[in-house]
């Protein structure tokens, strides 16, 4: 069955991560994505950590469902093989440094007159403009920019810890697969394609502001910032370990205090403020009670309540969560060169346009050949091309 996005032909010139996964996401979608990159290759085709037969894990999983050519951009025939191209396709997604594409040649200013259908993507740290505009932008810096360093200490007290993963580039990839598609839906109403920027600073931005920015909602009203309310107490001990609960509603707590065996600590004197109810007091009096339990005891009679918790999965837990397998929420296969491999499935599931993996990460230009094929070169032309070293 044909996926959501069939039919559209996506150019991907994106490295690292931000980029790659966000055109992974419109491949898996159905889209026909050329990952275009330089002679070079993308730097995350030098796998460093988990890797076999020198397939990365991190590089088949964000470059997966793509077809792979190299060009030479900064050949001045490899910008008009670039050109020609473009003029097939629906989009062009770039994560360069602002400028880049235009110093090359192939800038949006130039791609839309070879073809005004085109949507452009362009992915980038912190925009086009400002202070901080021609610095080099990963998401170590993003995070410390918008807040995220912040999250998990105060940092008026204590050194500002780093979320251990690169959360900031995996937002703006979402935000631009979806960003990308929108423009595709404009496309089809008002008949042009269009510019779309996406900045990993606003992507942050607005992923936090929610739920950890709301005190400066208000402008005139700012309300000073306290510290955020920690999810350290999300966490408590058992006898034998850990678990994790996040009771919300009044209905909840009250499940919780029967499970835990404890009378309802809200009638409690001491916690009928909301200054007892922070205080360590009413914790030592939680955390007494989770001491008392074996975990997979406590977890039935959670349950049975119907509190919101989990056991706290180590990561090679995961794979064996009886959740994470009813849902085959991973997908496994066999990759040409790296063999058996397991994948984290799409995660938007269509009735009519499935997603799925119906091609593995490609070699560096293995489907030169056949992509300038499809373009209109000769065979003949594409072998001059490759002996000049235009593309490969």
């Amino acid at each position: 069955m044909a996926g959501a996005l069939h039919g559209i032909r996506v150019l991907d010139l994106t490295t690292i991560y931000s980029g790659p996964i966000a055109a992974a996401i419109l491949g898996d979608q159905g889209a026909d994505v050329v990952k275009v990159e330089s002679p070079q290759g993308d730097f995350m085709r030098h796998p460093a950590g988990s890797a076999r037969n020198g397939v990365g894990g991190a590089f088949a999983m964000m470059n997966r469902n793509k077809r792979a050519i190299v060009i030479d951009l900064g050949l001045q025939e490899g910008k008009t093989v670039f050109k020609k191209l473009a003029l097939g396709a629906d989009v062009v997604v770039e994560n360069f440094r602002p400028g880049v594409m235009e110093r090359l040649g192939v800038g949006y200013d130039v791609l839309r007159k070879v073809n005004p259908q085109l949507v452009f993507a362009s992915i980038n740290g912190v925009g086009h403009r400002g202070p901080y505009a021609g610095r080099r932008v990963y998401d170590a810096v993003i995070q410390s920019i918008s807040g995220f360093g912040s999250l998990q200490t105060d940092p008026g007290k204590e050194r500002p810890i780093l979320i251990n993963s690169l959360v900031c580039d995996k937002i703006t990839s979402m935000t631009a697969a979806q960003a990308i598609t929108a423009a595709l839906l404009a496309r089809e109403r008002e008949g042009v394609g269009q510019r779309v920027d996406i900045a990993m600073l606003e992507a942050a931005l607005f992923f936090l502001w929610p739920d950890s920015m709301l005190n400066y909602t208000f402008v005139g009203d700012e309300v000073p910032h306290g510290g955020f309310r920690s999810h350290v107490n999300m966490v408590r001990k058992t006898r034998d370990g850990h678990i994790c609960t996040m009771p919300v509603q009044a209905s909840e707590w009250h499940g919780l205090f029967r499970a835990l065996d404890l009378p309802n600590l809200f009638e409690d004197q001491r916690f009928r403020t909301q200054t007892g109810l922070d205080s360590e007091r009413f914790q030592e009096a939680l955390n007494e009670g989770y001491a008392r339990f074996d975990t997979d005891e406590l977890a039935a009679r959670l349950e049975a309540e119907e509190v919101p918790f989990a056991k706290i999965n180590r990561r090679d837990d995961v794979i064996e969560d009886p959740q994470v397998r009813a849902m085959e929420a991973l997908w496994e296969f066999d990759h040409p060169v790296a063999g058996p491999m397991r994948q984290a499935r799409a995660p938007a599931r269509f009735d009519e346009t499935p997603a799925e993996i119906f091609r593995c990460s490609p070699e560096l230009g293995e489907h030169t050949r056949e992509v300038l094929a499809e373009a209109g070169y000769s065979a003949e032309e594409i072998t001059d091309l490759r002996e000049r070293k235009v593309v490969r």
